[in-house]
């Protein structure tokens, strides 16, 4: 867990909660340390589960619109992928790049400083940019493993066939 990460999302949870005069459930507090204590990318099941690994268990309503709240105040990032939606805490509120294996849907995270001083230096017409999130898709080296094997294996039943 980033500690900082969390700190600063709790000062901007309690400010937002202040100024609408909301009240500060436990709830929200509960789900917001799932939310950074949660390595990588979730979707709502996992969350759901590790509420209920801490004895914490909250209604899916409450899931769904704390998210939706997060989502508001920027403090989570929400990826829609080809197997379903996930969800990661915006520890830096900054921008980044995962590769998305098309097979397993395995994501991981990848630093493109380039890409980022590209973006960051395009001059947009009439638009403010806040971040950015690029994916690119392809296959992981488990999958293509995995691929090869099956291939070489078929081409060894036909030879011998043959």
């Amino acid at each position: 867990m980033e500690k900082n990460g969390l700190k600063k999302a709790r000062r901007i949870l309690d400010m937002y909660l202040e100024s609408k005069r909301h009240r500060k459930t436990p709830e929200r507090y509960a789900i917001l340390d799932a939310v950074f204590n949660i390595s990588g990318h979730f979707n709502l099941v996992e969350l759901n589960d590790y509420l209920q690994k801490e004895n914490f268990p909250v209604s899916r309503a409450t899931l769904y619109n704390t998210l939706k709240l997060f989502l508001e105040l920027r403090l989570v990032v929400r990826h829609k992928l080809q197997d379903g939606t996930k969800y990661e805490a915006n520890i830096a509120n900054d921008s980044h790049s995962h590769q998305v294996c098309t097979i397993c849907g395995k994501i991981t995270e990848v630093n493109m400083p380039k890409v980022v001083e590209a973006i960051n230096n395009t001059r947009l017409r009439r638009f403010h940019c806040d971040g950015f999130a690029l994916y690119i898709y392809g296959i992981c080296s488990n999958c293509q493993l995995k691929i090869s094997k099956k291939l070489k294996s078929k081409q060894n039943k036909q030879n011998k066939s043959n």
